[in-house]
């Protein structure tokens, strides 16, 4: 990483990103700080299922922030709590005095196949990727939304996180693809309330190395060999991430992307399909053999990760 802190696309700003002690997080705040932002670490730096705490990631990516010429401070608190994610945006408000952007990132797995899932295994990762993307998006979007109402309207970004697995689901991911699913639909709704305060909101569906994707997806993720491209690598991602993070994309929002090496990809939602109108109500025959021509001219589904 080499510090542009006078220059770049994000000079000036100040970005939060969240779960930034390691894999894609870390990635993604070291390239912020490159183009010249000043980031606030989060990373809560528990293990790969969500036990424990430490502050050292979260510190060490700082570290390497700061010797490269760049300006960052860490924050170690839980944002999956409404304290957390209160201190999360008043850190980069009391050292920076702002904030511009939020990148929310924070997550672990705990995959089991549903018939072996317990409630435990479903409400902790539910919190984490879903509930830890709404408390400091509501922070920082009532902080934004003073500032407008102050006439300091503000040119505000969020880049939510969001997977293949919440696109098309992921065989033995159920509570992770749920949440991450949740999150597209929070983006959406997010994009449309915060406009009128000048905020912007988008998500991304990234593929890369990480703690969470080498155990579960092991033979895609490898490294390649050396002198190779390694399309697998988290920082293959992180310059989109900055982009939508910055005022060059302005105009930007309520979009899904997928990222992974050097592909950029649009995704399209849920749009009508092929469709029939009785015009009164139909008999439950009628219904199946309605839906069954229908489905005969509508686009197959894409596999579910997983099952190809």
């Amino acid at each position: 990483m080499t510090a542009a802190v006078d220059s770049g696309i994000c000079a000036g700003r100040v970005v939060i990103v969240t779960g930034a002690g390691r894999g894609l997080g870390r990635a993604h705040a070291r390239a912020y700080a490159a183009e010249g932002a000043r980031v606030v670490v989060n990373d809560l730096g528990a293990g790969l299922d969500g036990s424990g705490v430490s502050g050292g990631p979260a510190q060490d990516v700082v570290e390497e922030i700061r010797a490269a010429g760049g300006d960052a401070v860490a924050h170690c608190g839980d944002i999956a709590t409404p304290e957390g994610a209160a201190s999360l945006v008043q850190a980069a408000l009391e050292t920076y005095g702002r904030l511009d952007t939020l990148v929310n990132n924070a997550g672990f797995l705990r995959d089991r196949m549903l018939v072996n899932l317990d409630e435990d295994d479903w409400d902790a990762v539910l919190r984490v990727h879903l509930k830890g993307h709404f408390l400091p998006l509501k922070h920082a979007g009532a902080h934004w939304r003073a500032e407008a109402k102050a006439g300091r309207a503000p040119h505000a970004c969020v880049v939510n996180t969001s997977s293949g697995a919440g696109l098309l689901g992921s065989v033995g991911q159920g509570n992770y693809s749920a949440a991450k699913a949740g999150v597209l639909g929070l983006t959406l709704v997010a994009a449309a309330e915060l406009a009128a305060y000048g905020v912007r909101v988008n998500a991304l569906a990234p593929a890369a190395r990480t703690r969470m994707t080498q155990q579960t997806f092991a033979d895609t993720m490898a490294a390649p060999q050396e002198g190779a491209f390694d399309a697998m690598a988290p920082e293959n991602v992180s310059p989109l991430v900055v982009w939508l993070g910055s005022t060059a994309s302005a105009g930007v929002t309520g979009r899904v992307f997928e990222a992974e090496g050097g592909r950029i990809t649009v995704m399209e939602g849920w749009r009508p399909g092929p469709s029939a109108d009785k015009g009164a109500r139909w008999s439950p025959a009628e219904a199946g053999e309605a839906a069954l021509k229908l489905l005969s001219r509508a686009e197959p589904p894409q596999p579910v990760y997983g099952a190809r």
